[in-house]
């Protein structure tokens, strides 16, 4: 029997002895892996949190000038993204009624089909909006086939005349006019329809047979609202006359005042 060969081994039951904390036959277990009594491995920790999202991209406020054709003080507004929220805008700062809108032009005080607001306004761009003026009534007898009428609408159910046609029917009767609004044929009222229904109405009426447009023109600047020899907005009218062509926003810059 060799001695010294193989190790003593202790009794039934009694504990080896410890090496370091762990047991001589089985090596400590690494500090990142831990096992559980149920044999399942500990959960991992948690990630750091996500850092908070920047800000939302705030979009710059754009202001826009704006004036009533016939003459009043500059307005500002902002806010609005179509047709019918601009006219409110200008409403609100008119104190009017959007319904009172026929109509607004760029860069122009003038009943200028070609400055017509369209779909697209520059920061750059001033604002002119066409109130309702007098209304008229006009008898017409289609001769033709065509009166001669482009029709147009301002996209909240007012639709105007956009261009007459030199030598037709309508160019004939000279009470009509460019930017008049077509609010009723033979009393039937299409405030409300699109431009292409209105002149679909038209053309179906028959040659020969007299009938009646009931139209809106623009109110006008610089109207004279009594005998009196000063004009809508107070200035006279010999100041008017020295002031030439001036356009209405250089007038309404020069700060005149209201002749007592």
């Amino acid at each position: 029997m060799l001695q010294g060969s193989r190790r003593k081994q202790g009794a039934p039951g009694q504990l080896e002895p410890m090496l370091n904390g762990s047991s001589q036959d089985h090596p400590p277990m690494s500090p990142q892996v831990q096992v559980q009594g149920s044999g399942e491995r500990a959960p991992a920790p948690e990630p750091p949190p996500y850092p908070p999202p920047p800000p939302p991209c705030t979009r710059p406020r754009l202001v826009f000038h704006t004036q009533l054709a016939h003459g009043s003080p500059t307005g500002r507004i902002e806010g609005f993204t179509n047709v019918k929220e601009l006219y409110a805008k200008i409403a609100e700062v008119f104190d009017i009624s959007p319904s009172e809108i026929l109509f607004c032009t760029l860069n122009s005080h003038k009943v200028d089909m070609q400055k017509l607001l369209g779909g697209q306004i520059g920061l750059e761009d001033f604002i002119f909006a066409h109130v309702r003026g007098e209304t008229k009534e006009v008898e017409v007898t289609k001769s033709e086939d065509a009166l001669g009428l482009t029709i147009t609408d301002n996209g909240t159910g007012y639709a105007f005349i956009k261009r007459i046609k030199e030598g037709s029917i309508i160019d004939h009767l000279k009470t009509v006019c460019v930017g008049d609004h077509i609010e009723a044929i033979n009393d039937q009222s299409i405030v409300g329809c699109r431009h292409y229904e209105v002149a679909k109405m038209l053309k179906e009426l028959p040659k020969a047979t007299p009938f009646t447009l009931r139209l809106v023109e623009p109110k006008k600047a610089f109207v004279s609202s009594n005998s009196s020899t000063k004009t809508e907005r107070g200035i006279s009218k010999e100041l008017y006359r020295n002031l030439g062509n001036l356009p209405l926003s250089m007038l309404l810059t020069l700060g005149l005042t209201q002749e007592q």
